[in-house]
């Protein structure tokens, strides 16, 4: 084995002590982003352990640094192009990976100690129990980089309360521990310094019990709370252009900060994400992830994704030339094609 196999080989690990199945994401250099091979290594590794009679709980952890999973590596993606079969490939492999996890008969748990968005929201969010410390950094920054809330983003951030999950998926506003067990898309806060308690305690006990005995309350408190009734107003509406309007009556600070935010989105993804999000409300989570696959594909063979990539990851100059450039100029024909069924290539579908 030369020593690059051996790094790819250690980028995602896997212990077995007891009844405890342990994955840890192990690239802290790129805040554990998510690759192609992770994640296949992965899927097949949760598969041998639903199998197992030995194990009831699985649990995954970022290595030690600032970020649990800072999402997928998009940047491997951009260099690889547009007629590069990853594009295909990660995205096919990444989302039956999330809905193994979502249907997961084994109690998993996700400890989302740091960054946590994109793809690290993929494999933290279907767990039965979901834990945040006070370093926890979630965002879905899609929009950002011209694509849109993926890995089950349509299901997860569409059942938020009220319209905070369209706020979340259009803005890609960061939100911390409080938020995150106020939504609803965590369960449990634990101190980052008694990580390493917990996972001895559910070495030897159920987790649910342990983390009942462990979880408490987060220092900080919440930042949307103050903020619910103004964006339940101003997030209700049926087109991107109500949004900005709602906004722009409300006026103060935050509507005008949160107003600009948009304007500097892909128009497209933005308009994708609003019906993305309108629609998952209604399907289940399989449904979303086909829905999302679709939606991928389209963005693969497009333009935003890798001008936004280019702009913030490659020449970092944060100046993305969005095409289309305008809202006005995204028609609904545009979007109804990104939504519409995959007539040259497989829809994705699961075996099991």
């Amino acid at each position: 084995m030369t020593n690059q196999d051996a790094a790819v080989a250690d980028d995602i690990q896997f212990a077995h002590r007891g009844w405890l199945g342990h994955v840890t994401l192990n690239r802290p250099k790129a805040f554990n982003a998510l690759t192609h091979d992770m994640c296949v290594r992965f899927d097949r590794q949760m598969r041998d352990w639903e199998a197992s009679h030995e194990l009831a709980t699985i649990v995954v952890t970022g290595a030690p640094g600032r970020a649990f999973c800072a999402g997928g590596d998009v940047r491997a993606i951009y260099d690889a192009g547009p007629t590069s079969p990853l594009t295909r490939d990660f995205f096919w492999d990444e989302y039956r990976l999330n809905r193994r996890l979502f249907r997961c008969k084994k109690t998993y748990v996700a400890v989302a100690d740091g960054i946590t968005m994109g793809g690290g929201v993929g494999v933290s969010a279907p767990a039965k129990l979901r834990v945040v410390t006070e370093r926890t950094l979630y965002a879905m920054p899609e929009t950002g980089i011209g694509l849109f809330p993926d890995v089950g983003g349509s299901y997860y951030l569409s059942r938020c309360p009220g319209q905070t999950g369209t706020y979340l998926a259009l803005t890609g506003a960061r939100i911390k521990a409080a938020d995150l067990l106020e939504l609803g898309l965590y369960t449990h806060y634990v101190p980052s310094t008694a990580i390493s308690d917990l996972m001895t305690a559910i070495e030897l006990e159920a987790p649910a019990g342990v983390l009942k005995q462990m979880s408490a309350a987060p220092g900080e408190g919440s930042i949307l709370a103050p903020l619910r009734d103004v964006i339940d107003r101003c997030f209700a509406g049926d087109t991107v252009e109500d949004i900005l309007q709602g906004l722009e009556r409300e006026g103060g600070a935050w509507a005008e900060s949160t107003r600009a935010t948009l304007l500097r989105m892909s128009p497209l993804s933005l308009r994708v994400t609003l019906r993305q999000l309108r629609e998952g409300a209604t399907l289940d989570f399989e449904d979303c992830l086909k829905m999302e696959y679709r939606l991928v594909r389209r963005f693969m063979s497009g333009h935003d994704f890798y001008e936004g990539v280019r702009a913030a990851l490659v020449d970092k100059d944060n100046q993305p030339k969005w095409r289309p450039a305008s809202l006005a100029e995204v028609s609904t024909s545009v979007v109804d094609r990104h939504f519409a069924p995959l007539t040259d290539e497989p829809e994705l579908h699961f075996e099991d």
